[in-house]
């Protein structure tokens, strides 16, 4: 009987599957495409996952071979915690299907379960409880004569399989940057996709549903891209500058870039680019051919310069060959880009430039009103005044216009992108430095464009931010003191982990949880607020807010008081989490004005007396200086670092206390008023002279001045989680050290372009690798992985891995021994200050595994290294064997966590 049931299913799946294919639409009379997806999806689920855990596995099907290796069965049942009975079981969902004609298709899938009691579990413990995971299972369908090469994207997923073959990474925000490139055989194929659902990114009201859109699309060249232009200045894939000045005008910046893919079974390289030569040049920003592997997308970067006026369209070209047959083949790839012309130099613009990452990106700037009142002086330079946007959110949308009810402020007004929508790591590592590069390109615009006003001083910021712009602000104000002269933070959230705590983690042993939120510390802004005194804030958060609790602003201005440093906080009455003028209320207006007041006060005043003030660090790597105070290196990394200093008025001793520090550095002005100088009660010989900088260096008893040079072999870039990888000086080199690899290096590449906008290039020369400027990301199975350049406590073998346990004593993790499908990711010193990053695999399918741990998602917690097995994909963090992080002299720090 059962054997009959599951037939009759299995035959109204299909008939609901297979409907026509390559006819016509029944009501629009449009051609369908040769492809389609399954009308009948099997789910399984609710299971309980926890805030941005599914990077750790933590999927508890793996404990029955994960779904991918379960068949269908309606009287199957399943633990859950979430459901009635703790008992769930398969149930099945109609998906929309949608076409555009025969090149494109999409299948949209929403998942909710109504009846879970989801009400209670969220008085109970909050958002945390909202969020599930699960699978879907569908077909997509060729048709018997379909021998093309399909994009298919997943908006909403970040793993799914085809068929039998795994993909980590998806496109979870909808960014349709770089989908993955199939070749199908006519047929039905089989596709799974996990199901997580994420309160940041899906929203905490009503039933909470999953919704995912899957998309097929034919692709037309070997050399592919989003190249379609839209509208003037939203050309889908292409990054341009506008346009200033009108048809006679000049581009804002130089640099623009498109995203190209390769859909080729073979590299291709772009060697050049190419325009309408009697109009506009274009030039390829890289020295030499960029190289494309089957499947990969690159943004590629150039230079473009035109003679004006300007037409409505600017055709370029793309210069690429390939080799075929013996032959070197060439081709030109033509397409047409619409810059945005505007006719006031004074309107919010687009202005590119080159992240440190290697490749373009691009803020909005509205240059100083010409009817501003900003003094006399010819030579006035005035600050920057930052506007960090929300999640979700383009820079070039309604957000310039956030400030232009207050069109004659005396500064310079930007808003960065952070690279992506969702600032790629809400404005920290990579966001933060496209903060940084933004700024520092304001100088380069003034040339461009022929500006004749003010000058700009981009060391002196005054941030604002709404929602996760408004963290963003918590985040520069505790990590770049130094260069912000006041804050305005609005509707914004305390830390990651207030915003939606990780309660529903899969338990683990304490002492993995510790090493996750000691990786998380850079979040944690309520322990970095006296970073901030000394420094004005300003606090605006809606009463009635849905979206970020109002609870998050009255926290932090009840902590910043406790830190010793203060910030006005106006609540606004009956207010959501953004209403028009958010960012311009009478509050917020007058304190814009006042600071910037203050601000041209104080540069015809005398210079900043010295102070007593504290400087916390979570990470050095990500924190600059305060009042010149900038600490290199930690003692123990994974917990705070604090400098205090204190002057005494009568002898002008200048005191400072320290606790975890190893190393740190003074420059600046304030301290040219030093007569003696103390740390922790040793007195310094030392005198500190304007524009010059002292390293201090704690050795075993005593402090002592060393060469910043040699003070630290493991400092700067190198500093950090995980992330640290993320502090890269040009496009990342990713090395498939074998042929076994390459899956996984193309998934790496194609996350980091997804997520984070970042340029990759895939090579299988370790050599060529280190020669680059940009950091390296190494992918090998077994015994493929060449020693470390320098020290490392972890020794790979074949099978194996062995770190240092004391004297002559060793940790060894065996495969078949105590590990079954051992896997590692950690980081290594290469020369010049770089990192590399490992991702290592007894096999191919254990490597898998590691590669999940490449940065991606935030607050997800990877410290410098982790050891693991594929007990992980069902446990969780419970899986693995070993994580923590590396000291200044790359061994293992004592607060990591091995199991012996």
């Amino acid at each position: 009987m059962l054997a009959l049931v599951g037939l009759l299913f299995f035959s109204q799946f299909c008939l609901a599957f297979r409907s026509p294919i390559g006819d016509q639409d029944p009501i629009s009379n449009e051609p369908l495409p040769d492809f389609t997806f399954s009308k009948v999806w099997q789910i399984l689920g609710p299971f309980q996952i926890g805030t941005r855990e599914a990077a750790w596995g933590a999927d508890p099907l793996e404990f029955r071979g994960g779904f991918h290796g379960l068949e269908y069965d309606p009287n199957a049942t399943f633990k859950s915690s979430l459901v009635f009975n703790g008992t769930t079981s398969w149930s099945t969902s109609l998906v929309d299907i949608s076409h555009e004609g025969k090149q494109r298709v999409f299948a949209d899938l929403s998942v909710s379960y109504p009846d879970v009691e989801w009400q209670w579990l969220r008085e109970t413990y909050g958002w945390a409880a909202l969020q599930w995971q699960g699978w879907a299972r569908g077909e997509i369908w060729t048709r018997p004569d379909e021998d093309g090469i399909l994009l298919f994207n997943v908006e909403g997923a970040i793993e799914y399989w085809i068929d039998d073959v795994h993909y980590f990474g998806g496109d979870f925000y909808g960014y349709r940057k770089a989908p993955v490139t199939l070749r199908l055989s006519p047929g039905a194929h089989r596709v799974d996709v996990r199901l997580v659902r994420d309160i940041r990114s899906m929203g905490g009201g009503g039933t909470p549903s999953i919704n995912v859109r899957l998309e097929l699309k034919r692709s037309i060249a070997p050399l592919g891209g989003a190249l379609v232009p839209t509208e003037p200045g939203i050309n889908t894939g292409v990054l341009m500058p506008d346009i200033v000045g009108g048809d006679f005008g000049k581009f804002a910046s130089e640099y623009a870039s498109v995203n190209v893919r390769n859909d080729a079974d073979r590299a291709i390289y772009i060697h050049g680019a190419t325009g309408t030569h009697d109009k506009c040049e274009f030039e390829l920003v890289a020295g030499k051919p960029l190289r494309l592997v089957p499947g990969q997308t690159r943004p590629v970067a150039f230079r473009i310069a035109c003679v004006p006026p300007y037409d409505q369209s600017i055709e370029m070209g793309l210069k690429w060959h390939f080799a075929e047959d013996g032959l070197n083949m060439e081709r030109t790839m033509y397409m047409n880009v619409r810059p945005r012309l505007l006719n006031n130099i004074y309107e919010p613009h687009k202005v590119t430039f080159l992240h440190p990452g290697g490749m373009v990106s691009y803020a909005i700037l509205r240059p100083p009103s010409p009817d501003a009142t900003c003094g006399e002086e010819t030579n006035r330079f005035l600050p920057v005044l930052i506007a960090l946007h929300g999640a979700g959110l383009e820079a070039d949308s309604e957000v310039k216009h956030a400030f232009d009810d207050l069109p004659d402020l005396c500064a310079w007004v930007l808003f960065p992108t952070g690279v992506t929508p969702w600032s790629a790591d809400d404005w920290h590592v990579w966001g933060m430095a496209d903060v940084e590069a933004a700024v520092a390109s304001i100088p380069r615009w003034m040339e461009q464009v022929g500006w004749t006003g003010p000058g700009v001083e981009i060391g002196r910021w005054l941030i604002s931010g709404h929602s996760n712009g408004g963290q963003g602000v918590w985040y520069a104000l505790t990590h770049r003191p130094d260069k912000v002269m006041a804050a305005a933070a609005v509707s914004g959230y305390s830390s990651i982990q207030n915003y939606v705590p990780y309660t529903f983690w899969h338990t683990s042993d304490p002492g993995r949880e510790a090493l996750i939120q000691a990786t998380l510390l850079n979040y944690r802004h309520e322990l970095l607020l006296e970073n901030a005194q000394h420094i004005p804030v300003i606090q605006q958060h809606g009463s009635d807010d849905d979206n970020v609790p109002v609870y998050h602003s009255r926290l932090l201005a009840e902590r910043i008081h406790q830190a010793g440093a203060a910030s006005t906080f106006f609540e606004m009455p009956g207010k959501p989490h953004y209403w028009d003028g958010v960012m311009t209320t009478k509050p917020l207006g007058d304190f814009f004005k006042e600071q910037l007041a203050a601000e041209r006060a104080s540069q015809t005043g005398p210079p900043m007396s010295l102070q007593e003030f504290s400087l916390v660090v979570a990470s050095p790597g990500e924190t600059g200086s305060k009042n010149g105070v900038q600490v290199l290196e930690l003692i123990t990394p994974g917990q705070l670092g604090r400098m205090h200093f204190v002057q005494d008025p009568l002898t002008r001793t200048c005191m400072f206390q320290s606790s975890n520090v190893r190393d740190f550095r003074l420059g600046g002005i304030i301290f040219d008023d030093c007569q003696m100088m103390t740390v922790d009660g040793q007195n310094m010989s030392v005198s500190i002279q304007t524009g010059q900088s002292t390293t201090f260096r704690r050795t075993s008893v005593r402090w002592q001045v060393v060469d910043e040079a040699t003070s630290s072999e493991h400092w700067d870039r190198q500093l950090g989680g995980l992330d640290a990888i993320l502090r890269s000086k040009g496009a990342f080199k990713i090395v498939r050290h074998s042929q076994k690899a390459e899956h996984v290096a193309l998934q790496i590449s194609r996350n980091l372009c997804t997520y984070f906008g970042a340029d990759t290039d895939i090579v299988d020369d370790y050599d060529e690798a280190l020669q680059a400027k940009g950091n390296v990301i190494s992918v090998a199975i077994g015994g493929d992985l060449p020693e470390s350049m320098g020290y490392h406590p972890f020794n790979v073998f074949a099978d194996a891995i062995s770190v240092p346990a004391g004297g002559d004593n060793y940790i060894v993790w065996e495969e078949g021994a105590n590990a079954r499908g051992l896997t590692a990711v950690f980081l290594r010193q290469i020369p010049n200050g770089r990192l590399e990053l490992v991702v290592w695999g007894v096999d191919a399918k254990a490597l898998e595994t590691g590669a999940r741990l490449v940065p991606m998602l935030t607050g997800s917690g990877q410290p410098d290294f982790i050891v693991a097995d594929r007990a992980m994909l069902s446990k969780g963090l419970e899986g693995v064997y070993g994580l923590g992080f590396f000291t200044s002299d790359w061994e293992i720090s004592s607060n990591s966590f091995l199991v012996w």
